[in-house]
Parts: C-alpha cells; structure tokens; sequence
C-alpha cells in the first residue's frame, strides 16, 4: 500500500493528461469549435502544447539515466497513435497520421527540448564561481 501511495503522486499529471487528451478526441465533430480562419493553427497548436505537456509528465514519472528522455517522448508518441486509432470510431472525425509524426511528435520533441535546455542552463548558473 505504502509503494502504491508513492507512485499515484508521480503518474498523476500523466493520467491526468492522458484523460484531457482522451475527452478531446471523443468529441464528435459537430461537438467540435470552430475558430474561423485560426481553426487549423488552434487545433494544431493543441496537439503540440498537449502532448509536449504529456512527453514531460511521462519525463518526471520516469526514474533518472540516459535514455529517460527517449523513453518520455516514445511513451508520448504511442500514446497519441493509440488515441488517433480510437478517434477513428468518433463519429465526424478521422485519425491521421499526419498528427501522430508531425504535430504530436514535434510537440513531444519542443516539450523536453525546452525542459533539456532550461535545466542545462540552470545547471550551469548553479555552478558557476
């Protein structure tokens, strides 16, 4: 139980980013805003911050070593093709690949890329003379 209760803390914002990604792409297509001439950018836009926000959750749940950022971007990248098969039973909605190697695997790459160089950065002011 005490192990348990160690490990819900660490996967939370994963889950709980799993889930907002889930509802999201349950929604069926007429359920979906429309933002006008933006609908392209804001949709898009969402895929990348989303799973940036995912490939970090999945970086801190994971223990520390070398491949810890490998590993958090792959878990992101299958998560969001596992999701854009089920989005494909949603009525008025299609799964693409498209958004599984560009706009979510960016958004996974931006993600940990600006975690890397913000905590390189931060290293090196900490140990400056």
């Amino acid at each position: 139980m005490k192990k348990f209760l160690l490990i819900v803390p660490r996967w939370f914002p994963a889950f709980l980013m799993m889930t907002v990604i889930f509802i999201f792409s349950s929604r069926s297509g007429d359920d979906l805003p429309n933002f006008l001439g933006w609908d392209y950018f804001v949709k898009k836009g969402g895929h990348m911050v989303g799973y940036g926000i995912l490939a970090l959750s999945y970086f801190h749940l994971l223990k520390e070593g070398k491949n810890r950022y490998w590993l958090a971007w792959i878990m992101a990248v299958i998560f969001s093709a596992t999701d854009e098969f089920h989005q494909s039973f949603v009525p008025g909605r299609s799964s693409s690949v498209f958004d599984v190697l560009i706009f979510d695997n960016f958004g996974a790459i931006l993600g940990l890329s600006l975690y890397y160089f913000y905590q390189s950065k931060h290293k090196k002011e900490n140990h400056s003379p």
